[in-house]
């Protein structure tokens, strides 16, 4: 069994929570919090789990460190970016391997920040530890699906990874409100869909997709449509004035010799009735609420839908434990390597382990 600690008690923290009790091969090992007010909580407390774990938070990570094998650092990097780093960092020089999905610029280690690679290779070689930053959107569902894909297929023109999804079922007030700007003024471009920062996200997932298929991506652009709310609306989140915010539609695209190759869409909206003309969730005529896709324009015409759901929580609440899956499906595989950064094409979608452990997985 790979003792893990999850570091962090927020949205995908208590998913990771969630996931590394039940996941094949791990055990919890420890939870770790930067809030006095949690600490000493069992660890089912931020999962919803029925049954305590026996785990207790802790705002002692040292300790917490010198008992695992393996760190889900699933703090927030997004407006901390430098201090996610500095406790990456510290886990890897202490010999834990880090999976998060927390540090989007490293998703494709070789267009990375030189000054982040150099500390966190050094780190990682010092321990004897990996790192694989990954997700599910930036992540699986852009690389690792994409070049799948495209081995199903004899030519290709162009891959488009698509996400469409409806962010009232999305709780996170800061995340839907500031950096999609939803409810925000129309005039004011909001900090997710600002130049550059739609490729410093996505844009190691294009060269992922390209480096994997043998393609040298040479340009990234990035194209935005909004629309405002027709209809003031009410969610979970509030109020959302009408005039304001209501969809957006980002294309960040990867160029080649002048041709379109491979596109990123999200397209997102805080209510179902905002741009009804603009692609729907697939299971739309059902109620649901969102979906990941892969299109690949070429022989085949090939789409892959995909969609998560989990009992008694959202669709997003489904994304975000592919994601944390993803990630500590990794341990095992990262565990028997080279010391170092890895990427979403390094590692396989499912790493094998011992039959009698895989056996776990069923319910």
């Amino acid at each position: 069994m790979r003792r893990v600690v999850v570091w962090g008690t927020g949205n995908m923290g208590s998913t990771a929570i969630r996931s590394t009790v039940a996941f094949p091969g791990l055990e919890l090992a420890g939870v770790i919090t930067s809030s006095t007010a949690k600490a000493g909580c069992d660890a089912a407390t931020f999962a919803g789990l029925d049954a305590d774990t026996g785990v207790l938070t802790t705002t002692d990570a040292d300790a917490a460190l010198a008992d695992c094998d393996a760190v889900a650092y699933m703090a927030s990097g997004d407006i901390r970016p430098e201090e996610a780093v500095n406790d990456i960092e510290r886990c890897l020089r202490a010999g834990a391997h880090v999976v998060t999905p927390s540090l989007y610029s490293l998703y494709d280690p070789r267009s990375a920040p030189r000054e982040w690679v150099d500390r966190l290779t050094a780190a990682a070689e010092h321990g004897g530890s990996t790192l694989l930053v990954s997700g599910v959107d930036p992540g699986w569902a852009n690389d690792a699906l994409a070049v799948m894909a495209a081995g199903l297929c004899t030519g290709i023109k162009t891959i488009s990874c698509q996400e469409i999804f409806d962010y009232s079922t999305y709780d996170q007030p800061y995340a839907v409100r500031v950096s999609c700007g939803f409810g925000g003024s129309m005039d004011k471009v909001p900090m997710m869909l600002l130049p550059s920062v739609p490729t410093m996200v996505w844009g190691g997932n294009i060269r992922l997709i390209g480096r994997g298929l043998g393609l040298e991506i040479d340009e990234i652009t990035e194209v935005v449509e909004r629309l405002p709310l027709e209809e003031s609306v009410e969610n979970v989140m509030g109020h959302f004035e009408k005039g304001s915010q209501g969809a957006f539609w980002l294309k960040i695209i990867g160029w080649c010799a002048g041709k379109q190759r491979i596109v990123i869409d999200h397209i997102t909206r805080i209510d179902p009735a905002c741009a009804p003309h603009w692609p729907q969730p697939d299971d739309a005529h059902l109620g649901g609420v969102g979906d990941h896709r892969v299109v690949v324009d070429g022989d085949p015409q090939l789409t892959i839908v995909s969609r998560a759901d989990v009992p008694g929580g959202t669709r997003a609440d489904g994304g975000n434990t592919t994601a944390a899956n993803r990630l500590l499906g990794a341990i095992e595989w990262l565990a028997t390597q080279k010391a170092g950064i890895y990427d979403g094409l390094d590692v396989p979608l499912h790493t094998p382990l011992p039959a009698s452990v895989e056996a776990t997985r069923w319910a």
